[in-house]
């Protein structure tokens, strides 16, 4: 077995986890970048963990009849509480491994699955060696280990694969897991907890006869389109049924698709209530009549059942809405596309509340806002399709950012950034891609920044594009953190971001996974 990442040992880990600070770390990546772990935090009491994490090949009874074959993980704590590590019950899915801010963290990732794979901690701030890009990806039988400290606030992370260009085909087999950090501000806050805080992995998928995965059956367009499923699966389950008290619930809902954006509503039209985003908790709780949730956001939910009847059900749905780009009325392989209307899950009344009474806080945290004339740069990345991609059908056609498609180790002049200093970026999706197609291919892009949170300043919208922009416009949460972000076609986007702590290669990319794959996806580099 092969040993890659950090080069410290398992032993001098865990002495390092029993000081009262963390000395600077320092990995060996010859030829490549410097990650530096600088850390801002001092480590809390019980810091030290420690999990073995295998990608394996595995099966699933999903519907009567044959097992599907799937690709999970595997986890298990060596040191450290045993109840970090939660499974979701009858699902492929998951672990969840939850956490606390300030803990030190070791994973060892090992790959028994038949392809290269490496793990990528969605939404973490961490330094390059622990993010999980692609120039780390693994052979199978081999093993890279994952040191660091939990830098960041609480909140709903995930993670999954990211080997180039086989991140939409692993996550689409079912690798995807939950990391859940809490701290002291939420803890004060006085959320619901333990059976009441539930984790929802909403995904879609196509099944044939015998119950298997089916990926991109249809030749050239699935991949333009991404994989887009006509089964909705929550928690890897089909017509999927929460049992619930009347009582009050946290809800923290991941959309895992690789492709499908949702627009999330309830059936008899109550508003949701909003506590969080990918970054964590809001300053305060939001209303909204519905919540837009594309590949790879996250969002909490408030949810107060406590006067409902035993018995009596409320339904969650994606509604309708138009996604605005030229091929919005193609559904790939999957008899639905992107914005028709289908019921998502169930929740069933089963049981009387417990009595406890739970009151919305009026403040859920603090966010210190950024401000644009603070940017000490501004930098637009022009989405679009273009230049030679692997994927799209054997037109040599991939995705773009700025007319680039994806190069391992390579970033361009204009994608280096300054380590300490605010930055403004523009993600611009109206027609100005570049490439053979320019605008003529527009679609709907999430586009995800590793290594940091931002905050979105808002969008700015072609009249044009004025009905599909009002079709999802009430969905969209811009008072949280962020680590991806909804870009409609015919819109400009506007985020503010700091580069802090670390300096080394981190990516940008869509994550319709197979628009990552098929070359939408760019370093930027932090230099000291």
């Amino acid at each position: 077995m092969m040993n890659h990442g950090s080069r410290l040992s398992r032993r001098n880990f865990l002495n390092a986890a029993s000081m009262t600070g963390l000395a600077l770390l320092l990995v060996d990546c010859t030829s490549r970048p410097t990650g530096i772990l600088a850390v801002p935090l001092q480590p809390s009491a019980d810091s030290a963990v420690e999990i073995d994490l295998a990608a394996v090949v595995g099966e699933q009874g999903i519907f009567d009849g044959p097992k599907t074959k799937v690709w999970q993980y595997e986890g298990k704590v060596v040191r450290g509480d045993a109840n970090m590590i939660q499974q979701i019950s009858g699902s492929y899915l998951g672990p969840v491994i939850r956490v606390k801010t300030g803990q030190r963290v070791r994973v060892n990732f090992t790959n028994r699955v038949t392809e290269p794979s490496i793990v990528h901690w969605h939404g973490l701030h961490l330094p390059q060696e622990m993010d999980g890009h692609p120039m780390y990806a693994i052979q199978p039988g081999e093993t890279y280990h994952y040191e660091f400290q939990v830098l960041d606030r609480a909140g709903t992370y995930w993670f999954h694969p990211h080997p180039e260009p086989l991140t939409g085909a692993q996550v689409y087999r079912g690798l995807a897991g939950l990391f859940i950090v809490s701290d002291d501000e939420e803890s004060q806050a006085g959320l619901p907890a333990g059976a009441f805080d539930v984790p929802l992995v909403i995904q879609d998928r196509v099944f044939d006869g015998d119950n298997q995965f089916v990926y991109l059956s249809d030749g050239m367009m699935a991949p333009m389109t991404g994989a887009l499923g006509d089964t909705i699966l929550v928690n890897g389950r089909p017509d999927f049924m929460l049992p619930a008290a009347a009582s009050v619930y946290r809800l923290r809902l991941l959309n895992g698709s690789n492709a499908r954006t949702y627009k999330l509503a309830w059936d008899d039209g109550t508003p949701l209530t909003v506590i969080g985003t990918d970054g964590g908790l809001l300053e305060s709780a939001v209303q909204r009549p519905y919540i837009m949730l594309s590949p790879g956001e996250r969002i909490e939910l408030w949810v107060d059942f406590s006067e409902k009847a035993v018995g009596s059900q409320l339904h969650l749905v994606s509604l309708a809405f138009s996604d605005g780009g030229m091929m919005g009325m193609m559904g790939g392989n999957s008899l639905l596309a992107n914005g028709d209307p289908f019921p998502v899950m169930t929740v069933q009344i089963d049981q009387v509340g417990t009595g406890q009474k739970f009151t919305l806080p009026q403040k859920l945290s603090t966010i210190l806002r950024y401000q644009e004339q603070d940017a000490a740069n501004r930098r637009t990345f022009a989405l679009g399709m273009g230049g030679m991609g692997g994927m799209m059908g054997g037109m040599g056609m991939g995705w773009t950012i700025n007319g680039r498609t994806f190069e391992m180790e390579k970033v361009a002049q204009d994608e280096i950034v300054k380590r300490n200093t605010l930055e403004l970026w523009v993600y611009d999706n109206q027609g100005n891609g570049g490439g053979m197609m320019g605008g003529m291919m527009q679609m709907l892009h999430p586009m995800h920044i590793h290594g940091l949170q931002f905050q979105v300043l808002g969008w700015e919208v072609d009249p044009n594009y004025q009905s599909a922009w009002d079709s999802v416009r009430e969905g969209l949460i811009t008072e949280g953190w962020k680590d991806t972000v909804m870009v409609m076609p015919g819109t400009r986007v506007k985020l503010l971001m700091k580069f802090q702590d670390f300096t080394g290669l981190f990516l940008h990319h869509c994550h319709i996974l197979e628009h990552e794959d098929a070359g939408m996806m760019r370093n930027y580099r932090i230099d000291a």
